[in-house]
């Protein structure tokens, strides 16, 4: 009986092997077919084909990516918009030298000013904030550099709307509104003078009754 099993068993496995043994040669030479036939493929190939699709693709980001835009100036109709404007001393010398140096200009011309006085701020032939740009010569005969600041009259502001919208255009140039009007000017004058120091500058513009020079 025993004996019977045994000779089933390797009667069984003589039979199966050489059945996996020729499966196994199959796939072996399906699988060098196949390798032989994308050799050629590649081998057709144009090299610069061949260097494209082996590059590694570049990576994309869910986010678009758009280059930073270029600071817009604010206009008449966007600073009317605005909530009235607060801040330090800073933002309250600026809005001063607006209402009594320009507040009769239109919104070029007070921004123009403006820009002067934050062009002197970062200029190194000037005091470096806002107020002592302003207050520049206070006390000096023939040495204010804003006329206002050393004209003998209180700075009484009678125009209040008038002074809040200048506040707003204020702290808009405060807070980084580009200076497109005058061309980096750090001098102007009205009109209505003819000042000695004008003629060593070059002029940069003209905005209503205000000349600027750098």
């Amino acid at each position: 009986m025993i004996k019977n099993g045994i000779c089933a068993a390797l009667l069984a496995l003589v039979t199966v092997v050489p059945a996996r043994a020729e499966a196994v040669l199959d796939a072996a030479s399906a699988f060098a077919a196949l390798a032989s036939t994308e050799r050629a493929a590649f081998g057709a190939m144009a090299p610069g084909r061949l260097a494209e699709l082996s590059s590694p693709a570049p990576r994309t980001s869910l986010f678009s990516r758009r280059a930073p835009a270029e600071p817009e100036m604010p206009t008449e109709v966007w600073i009317a918009k605005q909530p009235a404007a607060t801040g330090g001393a800073e933002w309250r010398c600026l809005t001063q030298a607006l209402y009594f140096e320009a507040r009769g200009e239109g919104f070029e011309g007070v921004v123009g000013v403006a820009e002067v006085i934050l062009n002197r701020v970062e200029s190194p032939r000037f005091p470096d904030s806002v107020c002592a740009v302003v207050n520049q010569g206070t006390g000096q005969q023939n040495a204010c550099q804003f006329s206002f600041a050393c004209d003998g009259r209180p700075e009484h502001v009678s125009e209040t709307r008038t002074y809040e919208h200048l506040g707003k255009i204020a702290r808009a140039m405060i807070d980084g509104a580009p200076r497109m009007f005058t061309g980096g000017a750090t001098y102007f004058h009205t009109t209505g003078v003819n000042p000695r120091w004008a003629l060593t500058l070059d002029q940069t513009t003209q905005i209503g009754d205000h000349k600027f020079y750098r």
